[in-house]
């Protein structure tokens, strides 16, 4: 059983279901002013604006590399295809800084704000601890920023192995981190602890012959909710969604639409997003041990 699954248990098993003065001679005599050298002027960096008219949804006519993070663990731990280490993370944020990139977060894509030249956005699935206590702090050291999308139940419900409300507070206030959603419990937190099941639904896709009302209930309610408790914690309203899996479903993705506008999706990881379409299921780079933004980012 993996470390994920193993969280997910022990949150399920023991939380509920759906908080005087200076005298004249003492003052030293002013040096004299010597002529300061010419500072060269530094050239402002090109900026991207949005081409969509004020007041319609936000497009650009730029490309954006997405990068997709999960769990982090210490140096000389073994990774699996979700999970990088430490030192890995702080090796690409470094690669990303010295060949000109610059970090953005989902709230400035959806302000309309401009971009820099170089843009990425990184984002982080799942809500694991790790990233508060291993990526937080290199994103610290970097002056990086990220987005992290967090499985709502397992704050409410809280397991050691996640992110706490706390946490998230805190790296929300630093200005590095944003905090987004990836469903409340949608993202198979009931029998199948969190897992990708063949053949079945997953995350906000309809189950087959599910009625409107029971996908109502089931998917769109935990989508709403989830975006209700990350803006009572947090103290503002969420601005971007991660697909549970990568999954899609036609009738959530016009629901989620209405609350955020921004959502990546898993995948292909081919080409950079294509922000000219919308912000609405960017495509993103999954990184992982074998493959890193270097060689994921050559030629964009």
């Amino acid at each position: 059983m993996n470390s994920f699954a193993l969280a997910l248990m022990v949150s399920l098993a023991l939380s509920a279901p759906f908080s005087p003065a200076v005298t004249a001679a003492a003052v030293p005599e002013r040096p004299a002013v010597q002529a300061r050298e010419a500072v060269p002027e530094v050239p402002e960096v090109p900026k991207v604006y949005p081409s969509s008219p004020e007041g319609a949804p936000v497009t650009y006519e730029f490309r954006l590399p997405v990068l997709m993070y999960h769990h982090v663990v210490p140096d000389g731990q073994k990774c699996n295809e979700m999970t990088v280490t430490a030192g890995r993370l702080e090796q690409d944020l470094r690669w990303l800084a010295e060949n000109g990139y610059e970090t953005v977060l989902p709230r400035e894509l959806a302000a309309g704000e401009p971009l820099p030249e170089k843009p990425v956005l990184i984002t982080f699935d799942d809500g694991y601890r790790s990233n508060y206590e291993l990526a937080y702090p290199l994103l610290q050291k970097y002056q990086a920023r990220a987005a992290i999308a967090i499985m709502v139940y397992m704050q409410d419900n809280w397991a050691e192995g996640f992110l706490s409300w706390d946490m998230c507070r805190e790296m929300t206030a630093s200005g590095l981190v944003e905090i987004g959603s990836h469903g409340y419990a949608i993202h198979n937190l009931d029998g199948r602890m969190g897992n990708f099941a063949a053949g079945q639904a997953n995350g906000v896709q309809r189950r087959k012959g599910e009625s409107d009302d029971d996908f109502y209930c089931r998917v769109l309610e935990d989508l709403r909710y989830s975006h209700q408790r990350i803006a009572m914690e947090l103290g503002t309203a969420p601005s971007f969604f991660a697909y549970p899996f990568g999954k899609t479903d036609p009738d959530a993705d016009a629901y989620l639409k209405s609350l955020f506008p921004v959502t990546v999706v898993t995948g292909p990881g081919k080409y950079a997003a294509d922000l000219s379409k919308g912000l609405w299921q960017l495509p993103r780079f999954t990184v992982t041990m074998k493959a890193e933004p270097k060689t994921l980012l050559k030629g964009i």
